[in-house]
């Protein structure tokens, strides 16, 4: 964490907020501006109110939210190697390829954007956090990784043409429990679907710009999807994409 000694609240802007936007990407949410307004000061005190149990959150953060922060990304752990793209070929996130192409004969749109983006966004990677810790707070079980990175060669492999994968999106699913079949599974997803959206301010689909998004359950029944492939290409830069736990930090 950047912020040092510095307090943020509305009105601060800069680095630091653009930080501070990303971190909370599960906690409401909204674009990575760098600009502290209404809606950065709702994720804070989202934060404050559901991770740090404050009963009258302030929005600002300083010392006190900034502790809250670290020990929060402590108790929520990103496992890179699970991100990892498993085509055995390019270095886990792709090799850059296609930058500025899109799919032939397509809209020349984010969903048929082909360039293979360098790492996972931040934004994604947070709102996983995110989802671990709803998960446990309201009863479900310990979310993991399904799938990762994909990139044009993995694709191939497997007759796929989707780009969500290449730095935009991640699956979810919960381990099956004893006694289990996959329509528990199935009604479990679509259940914390429903959480993500009242918690963690995401869409079912992907109708709303600069939005975070959620495959619905006709496309994915039995895993939950979430990607950032609505967003305006600033909030796509290849900053925002990371290999490493080092790098989300």
């Amino acid at each position: 964490m950047s912020f040092g000694n510095k307090t943020l609240k509305r009105g601060s802007s800069g680095d630091d907020v653009i930080e501070l936007q990303l971190r909370l990407a599960g906690f409401r949410g909204t674009v990575w501006d760098g600009s502290f307004g209404p809606g950065t000061e709702l994720q804070v005190m989202t934060f404050q109110r559901d991770y740090m149990g404050e009963e009258n959150p302030d929005g600002i953060i300083g010392p006190k939210s900034v502790a809250a922060l670290e020990k929060f990304a402590d108790e929520h752990p990103i496992d890179f190697d699970k991100l990892k793209c498993s085509c055995g070929e390019c270095d886990g996130f792709g090799n850059g390829q296609y930058k500025d192409e899109y799919r032939e004969d397509y809209p020349m749109i984010e969903r048929y954007y082909k360039y293979e983006y360098p790492g996972i966004h931040k934004a994604i990677l947070n709102a996983y956090r995110s989802a671990q810790f709803y998960a446990k707070k309201e009863g479900f079980p310990a979310p993991i990784v399904t799938c990762g990175y994909r990139c044009w060669i993995n694709n191939r492999k497997k007759g796929r043409t989707s780009t969500n994968h290449m730095g935009k999106a991640i699956d979810i699913d919960f381990p099956l429990q004893s006694g289990d079949d996959k329509r528990d599974d199935c009604e479990r997803c679509d259940s914390f679907r429903g959480k993500l959206v009242e918690l963690s301010n995401f869409q079912i689909g992907w109708h709303a710009n600069n939005h975070k998004s959620l495959e619905p359950s006709t496309i994915a029944p039995s895993w939950i999807h979430m990607d950032v492939r609505c967003y305006s290409r600033k909030y796509l830069d290849e900053k925002y994409f990371v290999k490493s736990l080092a790098d989300n930090l």
